[in-house]
């Protein structure tokens, strides 16, 4: 496993001060905020002078009902190669439910939801990781998340789950220590028993991250310092093996240069402290390792004839396995949508859920919404001003997400212009504007006047 050291998430809002930073070994990005023939010029630069740049995946769904797209697996592949990167890496979560599954509407949750601990999980989250590891040039590593809710009739500790889950497709880990804190603290969970049952040996990295806690609930907000608390998971996990790569993530909330280097050296510190002595922890795995690859190295290679017969022995069990899951997969299919649903369009909640933890994931989901699309269509928090949240609060009642964060901007501006809740001419009038620029397949200046009419028509100007 390729040892890739200290590294830090890299961001746009902090590119010029990673570039800048000592010490940096390598640097994870959002896969889904980079444009392969568009690499940004401080990854390039980072790049030429051989720092290690890791695509993150956010959208795939790993853990939801349905297999994963294959436009999101060619564009992760995409950036993989673009990047030169040794490894992918996303997450054990679903992020979208209902379609054709359920023959119900399609929902995204925009963000990062937890799988049931349960077999037909497991059989699914399986499948889903090997069509992934066979549509990637390098290999998979997935993350454990956090959570504020837990699902009723779990058969698996976490622990337990990753374990299965690293033995049934060899896939690597990246777990993240901030999330066991979250997890212990929101779901009552031990970081320490987790450690115990994962696999260690097939972590590929470990991420790191701060939080705040809030009437009892734990927020993985990676907006804040990291705490001590998961420091000292940090130093439990680097007391059992020494991690490839340890990485500290930083979403928002970017302090100055200075307390970024002074995380950094934390964690530098924590990982040396904790170390596990030569002869029961990495000279252990090492070894491992090495008797592995020489017993690969003299195992006999297969004649062509054999090669033939194991590669159509495996496609007759893929396809078995594939019909296999396919009961799991609605039986997921519909808990996943009843869950996001009541999470995001306010139907019953499931039965065996907290009501009181759910409503909190509710509000939490509704916040971000509001968040991302600020951040993506900053234009309408200025035109609407100090509105803008309760505006946008308001316009998640009833109306779930369905799309990505630009559909929902875009969802939001015509929501405000057809109901008639812009009662300020002048703000009416810059909405409206700010609408039909971006409705079309091109910008307003170059859109045909009758195209204009149409659109004009379609949000119902009346002023």
């Amino acid at each position: 496993m390729q040892h890739l050291g200290t590294g830090i998430g890299w961001r746009p809002e902090i590119a010029d001060a990673v570039e800048r930073m000592p010490g940096i070994d390598w640097v994870e990005a959002v896969a889904e905020n980079v444009c392969p023939g568009h690499l940004p010029e401080s990854l390039v630069r980072l790049r030429e002078r051989g720092v290690t740049v890791v695509p993150h995946g956010v959208s795939l769904g790993l853990g939801g009902a349905e297999r994963p797209d294959a436009g999101r697996l060619t564009a992760l592949a995409e950036r993989a190669e673009a990047l030169g990167s040794p490894l992918v890496t996303e997450h054990i979560a679903f992020v979208r439910a209902g379609g054709a599954l359920t023959a119900s509407e399609r929902l995204e949750a925009g963000h990062l939801l937890p799988v049931p601990r349960t077999r037909d999980a497991l059989d699914v989250l399986c499948e889903n990781i090997r069509i992934t590891q066979d549509a990637l040039p390098v290999p998979l590593a997935v993350e454990n998340i956090a959570a504020l809710i837990s699902w009723p009739g779990e058969e698996m500790t976490e622990g337990q789950f990753l374990y299965e889950l690293v033995d049934r497709t060899g896939v690597r880990l990246l777990i993240d220590v901030a999330n066991l804190h979250t997890n212990h603290v929101n779901r009552g969970e031990d970081p320490a028993k987790a450690l115990d049952e994962l696999p260690v040996e097939a972590i590929a990295y470990v991420h790191v991250a701060g939080g705040f806690e809030r009437e009892g609930v734990w927020h993985d907000s990676h907006a804040h310092a990291v705490p001590p608390a998961v420091l000292d998971i940090l130093a439990d996990l680097a007391s059992r093996v020494r991690p490839p790569g340890v990485l500290l993530e930083r979403d928002e909330n970017f302090p100055e240069p200075a307390e970024l280097k002074r995380e950094l050296r934390a964690i530098r510190e924590t990982v040396e402290k904790g170390a596990p002595t030569e002869k029961g922890g990495v000279a252990a795995t090492a070894a491992s390792s090495d008797a592995a690859s020489e017993a690969s190295a003299d195992a006999p290679s297969p004649s062509p004839d054999e090669a033939e017969e194991a590669q159509e022995t495996q496609e007759t069990q893929d396809a078995s396995q594939q019909a296999g899951t396919e009961p799991a997969r609605q039986r997921l299919a519909l808990a996943q949508a009843a869950l996001l649903s009541a999470l995001v369009a306010g139907t019953p909640v499931p039965e065996g859920f907290d009501r009181a933890r759910l409503a909190v994931q509710a509000r939490a989901l509704a916040s971000k919404r509001a968040d991302v699309v600020a951040k993506v269509a900053p234009e309408l928090p200025e035109i609407l001003a100090g509105t803008y949240r309760t505006a946008f609060l308001a316009y998640t009642h009833g109306h779930p997400m369905t799309d990505g964060y630009r559909h929902d901007a875009m969802a939001f501006a015509e929501y405000l212009l057809l109901d008639g809740r812009l009662e300020d001419a002048d703000v009416h009038r810059k909405v409206r504007d700010w609408w039909l620029e971006r409705s079309g397949p091109a910008p307003l200046s170059r859109r045909p006047a009758a195209r204009l009419a149409r659109a004009t028509r379609r949000v119902l100007l009346r002023r």
